[in-house]
């Protein structure tokens, strides 16, 4: 008897480490708590919708996705900490989704070290695009091409006056680099460039300048509460001038966030309109999000949703067993990935995945509108 309950505990024991074993670990270092934990949450909540489907079909190969989310309360040092992680003791075979830009740039010197791809990086910095990082695979346009759009259109429209407020940073450095280049393209300069902490930003001199400086429209280039709470005090200054910000910030938190002050704010986006079921990629993630009881589908849910498809597609490329290598392999193989109405191609010398950009404005009824 003793013999057939040792055997039955042996092949138990290896079936539970097949089942270990049939998981592919994803890892994922983001800002779960701090400034920018609503625009995460619904990145990543995009992101397991598609997930999610997928491992309920039987996974990839037969193996289900497994992503290992940690927190890194928007801190570029926890980041690259988690990261670290992630690789060397959870063994994920890729990184996906981080959010930030010196975050995502605490994590770089770890995908080249440890040979491991990073897919969907929440940021459209222009370091992640050129030069072509071997190791990174975007599924966004760049920050520097929203800048340069919003400026553009303002201009369209009529507004000469504009003034420029960027967080301090390489995210902030990047942006206003994009809007410099839509001022010469319309033959034109900012009125004003102002700069302010990330770590603890404070607006009590800013606000009054917007205000007394007469704008028609200013460029807040920053990220969730800092952004809110910026223009909150643009306001009380008096100032009415058309706020403009961009798709780190398009999420139904952000908008929740600016209470009274959502009205009317513009914010640009990085994929289709979030509520136009004619977008195959939106029908697809809104259909799955109303399975699971949800209203529908935010601009940051598509964001997650798409770096999703792209995960998948690498995944089934690179076959059973993926390796870091061959899934990096398989992304460089990439061509024209139909992703819902959108094609993604990558190569050895271009990750930018997507250039697609537009404009949103909150409306009264606390959603974006195109």
């Amino acid at each position: 008897m003793k013999s057939v309950v040792g055997r039955l505990a042996l092949v138990a024991g290896l079936l539970a480490s097949v089942v270990a074993q049939a998981q592919i670990l994803i890892g994922q270092t983001s800002g779960f708590t701090g400034p920018v934990a609503a625009g995460v949450k619904e990145v990543s909540d995009g992101a397991r919708l598609y997930i999610d489907s997928v491992n309920a079909k039987g996974g990839v190969n037969g193996q289900a996705i497994e992503l290992i989310s940690m927190d890194d309360k928007f801190d570029p040092k926890l980041a690259g900490a988690n990261a670290k992680t992630l690789i060397t003791e959870k063994n994920v075979v890729a990184l996906f989704l981080s959010r930030g830009t010196p975050h995502t740039q605490a994590i770089l010197p770890l995908l080249a070290e440890y040979k491991v791809p990073l897919i969907g990086p929440s940021t459209g910095a222009m370091v992640l695009h050129k030069p072509v990082n071997p190791w990174v695979f975007n599924v966004r346009a760049t920050y520097q091409r929203e800048a340069e759009r919003a400026v553009q259109h303002l201009s369209l429209i009529g507004m000469d006056r504009i003034g420029v407020i960027h967080v301090e940073d390489s995210f902030g450095a990047d942006m206003l680099e994009g809007a410099k280049r839509g001022f010469e393209a319309v033959a034109k300069n900012a009125v004003f460039i102002e700069k302010y902490s990330r770590e603890k930003w404070d607006f009590t001199k800013i606000a009054p300048l917007v205000a007394s400086s007469g704008v028609q429209a200013v460029l807040f280039i920053g990220s969730g509460n800092a952004v809110a709470d910026g223009i909150g005090a643009i306001r009380k200054a008096g100032s009415r001038a058309q706020i403009v910000t961009f798709s780190n910030n398009a999420s139904g938190g952000f908008i929740k966030s600016l209470g009274d002050n959502a009205r009317g704010t513009i914010v640009a986006q990085v994929f289709p309109y979030e509520r136009s079921l004619s977008a195959p990629i939106v029908k697809e993630a809104h259909d799955l999000a109303v399975a699971k009881d949800l209203e529908g589908v935010t601009p940051a849910m598509l964001e997650g949703f798409a770096a999703a498809k792209v995960l998948v597609a690498a995944l089934k490329k690179a076959g059973p067993n993926p390796t870091r290598l061959r899934i990096q392999q398989a992304l460089d193989g990439i061509q024209k990935l139909d992703i819902g109405g959108l094609d993604i191609s990558y190569s050895p010398t271009d990750h930018t995945g997507l250039d697609f950009v537009d404009l949103s404005i909150i409306g009264p009824n606390g959603k974006f509108r195109r």
